[in-house]
């Protein structure tokens, strides 16, 4: 029976963390390689899934839960992408509120299901829009106390730690921010990259193909603060078919969905850990997203298409009260459609917070090599 390589990114909401698996599954590709992938979310309708399966990748999806509280269903679905598509390589990104992935998911895998799965590296993304202020202690980071807790816990179980989105910083900002992680997680190798870009990206290869006693990190952990830190957040998921009487700019839509809902959560005084769409139409699908309150959405996926009617899935996840995020993400489609004489059709909104993380397995001391 052969073994599969399984590859685990994490990172925080908006690190990067689907850019950088599709760049790496890309890679896997180009060197002959069968690459499968399993998303992860807190429920169905997943921007990242849509836009993964649009680039042409096998993908697998886990929701309802994380991959630790839903173990089983995550080796499930990795074991059936093995039989479907005998991949070499499974690529897994977990939910970005989720830490403590060491203890629940890697040592899980390394001893229940060795014979399956060769585990890579643990690699964390950082995400530096809120890394840099969470790092340096500021007040006003974004998030309360509770929810960088699990942002730095992340880091701290990490075998390495991706620096992202350096196209987007200054010299001063990236050699700050070495800095900052090198203070507070020394001896955990860092690697500097635009998973955008492509900077940097043959050092993350070489990282995730170490060989060695990996995965060992195991935190100590308060869950009563990781699960209040979880459910500060507001999480919504809805899919929509937009139709028009006349002809629309796709990615302009997109744009302006998440340029309106940036503007409505300032006005909220409500922080933005990511927002994300994607909207379909026929071949072509084009995504765009948000980071941070202080920054411009991103169109991260061109789509160049004009079109009467497209679907449209919407990914919010925000420090505000889900039932006034959905009000907002309504009025703003809402507003959106109007000026283009379209009909927004809703079909399907799920809006909530995350529940207490209850893992399926956690190992509490690594497994002897």
């Amino acid at each position: 029976m052969s073994v599969t390589r399984f590859v685990m990114l994490g990172g925080f909401l908006g690190a990067g963390k689907t850019t950088t698996i599709a760049r790496l599954a890309n890679s896997y590709q180009q060197q002959g390689l069968r690459v499968g992938i399993v998303t992860n979310d807190q429920a169905s309708d997943l921007v990242d899934t849509h836009s993964l399966r649009s680039q042409g990748f096998e993908v697998g999806e886990v929701a309802g839960a994380c991959f630790c509280c839903n173990f089983n269903e995550l080796t499930d679905v990795a074991e059936q992408l093995t039989v479907d598509q005998h991949p070499d390589v499974i690529l897994a990104e977990p939910v970005g509120s989720c830490t403590d992935l060491v203890a629940t998911v890697v040592q899980p895998l390394m001893r229940l299901h060795a014979d399956r799965f060769h585990v890579a590296p643990y690699g964390v993304i950082l995400k530096p829009s809120h890394g840099l202020k969470i790092l340096k202690g500021e007040p006003n980071a974004g998030f309360s106390p509770k929810a960088a807790y699990i942002f730095q816990k992340q880091l701290e179980e990490a075998d390495f730690i991706v620096l992202n989105r350096i196209d987007q910083l200054t010299t001063d900002q990236i050699e700050e921010l070495q800095r900052l992680v090198e203070d507070q997680f020394p001896g955990i190798p860092t690697l500097q990259m635009s998973a955008k870009t492509g900077a940097g990206f043959a050092g993350l290869l070489e990282l995730l193909d170490q060989q060695g006693e990996f995965g060992r990190r195991i935190l100590e952990i308060d869950y009563d603060v990781y699960a209040e830190g979880e459910a500060e957040l507001g999480w919504l998921n809805s899919n929509l078919r937009i139709t028009s009487t006349q002809a629309f700019a796709l990615d302009e839509l997109l744009v302006e969905i998440v340029d309106g809902l940036r503007d409505r959560l300032r006005l909220a005084n409500a922080e933005a850990a990511h927002l994300k769409t994607i909207g379909l139409s026929g071949i072509s699908h084009g995504v765009a997203n948000l980071i941070s309150n202080e920054l411009p959405a991103e169109l991260s996926l061109a789509s160049a298409c004009v079109t009467a009617n497209a679907d449209v899935v919407v990914n919010a996840r925000v420090a505000l009260d889900p039932a006034a995020l959905e009000i907002h993400v309504q009025q703003v489609v809402d507003s959106v459609c109007a000026q283009r004489r379209a009909t927004p059709e809703w079909r399907q909104t799920q809006s909530f917070r995350p529940g207490r993380p209850v893992p399926t397995h956690r190992f509490a001391v690594a497994h002897p090599d």
